[in-house]
């Protein structure tokens, strides 16, 4: 892993290219729960040489930008979460189901018509093709068990806790495999511990820990509130966050920039790292080093250098990618500025 103080990432995703995807189709939709194969703009028997080249020209430009800690952008997926959630057996991709969103909004999801179980690891190629790409430390994100057990249909176990459960092995394996395959850093994504506060007190740090037991490298988590051009009034301060300081992970992902988060909730994750997102995703417009620079320094007042990683506030695939690069580019520079005060340059 890098020695540097205030290392800078990715949450997960960077924007895929126009010739690779359909983002307008992507877009009007939302970010799909079941298969959206109709976005991909090459057949599928080229799609796998396609996504290899996006995925180095995603690195090359995180690598040109000054990332510390590269990500494949998550460029061969069409959501952060469908394509692991619907590449499990037990589940029906004849039939969908049907569930609300956290925005109350009827939406089609996987159906669980059977024992949740991994037939094969599903993003190991992905990550040993990451890891062939750079030498700089990596980091791979898959959707947790609890965001899961919230985007499903369940017509098979009936039963909350087991349901959970068999979500939390089944992410286990797949995170010891891609641990193996040369991750650095593995990441869980669970927005809806946030949006599904009282429910995540009763089962989402059991669910956490056990989706998270036996890996040895970093584990961080993503809290975010939503995608910014799907959610966008944003509350000021997390409902479910002080709560992680039980759970085994060591990194959580918080997005500050947009809500204008009150930095001092820190102070209650006192053993945790802070990855802080500092790059305001519903604008468009690239933030000046220095007000990063600031953002930063303000989370310095409650957490140490050595426990701070910058970051946007969530994923960037849904941003112009001459945008994206320009605020990372911003981010780099900001965070530079504050590690060479730290290291008195």
């Amino acid at each position: 892993m890098t020695e540097t103080i205030l290392p800078t990432t990715l949450v997960g995703s960077y924007p895929q290219p126009d010739w690779l995807i359909d983002k307008s189709k992507l877009m009007a939709a939302g970010p799909p729960r079941i298969r959206m194969q109709d976005v991909w703009r090459v057949p599928v028997d080229e799609l796998e040489s396609a996504q290899d080249d996006a995925v180095e020209l995603t690195v090359r430009d995180l690598e040109r930008a000054g990332l510390d800690i590269l990500t494949d952008g998550e460029v061969r997926r069409e959501s952060y979460f469908n394509q692991f959630a619907n590449a499990l057996s037990g589940i029906d991709l004849e039939r969908s189901g049907e569930v609300l969103s956290r925005l109350g909004r009827p939406t089609l999801v996987p159906r669980v018509a059977g024992p949740i179980q991994r037939p094969s690891p599903v993003f190991v190629r992905d990550v040993e093709f990451l890891r062939a790409q750079t030498d700089r430390p990596i980091k791979v994100t898959i959707p947790g068990p609890f965001t899961m057990t919230r985007l499903v249909k369940d017509d098979y176990y009936n039963d909350e806790d087991d349901l959970i459960d068999a979500y939390a092995d089944v992410v286990n394996a797949e995170l010891r495999d891609l641990e193996a395959a040369g991750a650095d850093i593995v990441q869980l994504d669970e927005p809806y511990l946030q949006s599904n506060a009282e429910e995540a007190a009763v089962n989402g740090i059991a669910a956490i820990n056990r989706a998270l037991a036996g890996i040895d490298g970093i584990k961080a988590l993503h809290l975010c509130f939503g995608y910014a051009y799907v959610v966008k009034d944003k509350p000021s301060g997390y409902s479910f966050l002080s709560e992680l300081e039980d759970s085994v992970v060591d990194q959580i992902s918080i997005e500050a920039a947009e809500p204008a988060l009150d930095l001092s909730v820190l102070k209650d994750l006192p053993s945790k790292s802070i990855i802080l997102g500092v790059l305001n995703l519903a604008d468009q417009a690239v933030e000046n080093p220095k007000g990063i620079a600031s953002q930063i320094r303000g989370a310095l007042e409650y957490v140490t250098p050595d426990r701070l990683t910058i970051a946007p506030d969530c994923g960037m695939k849904y941003l112009p990618r001459t945008v994206a690069f320009q605020k990372l580019r911003s981010m780099v520079i900001g965070a530079a500025q504050v590690r060479r005060e730290i290291e008195g340059r």
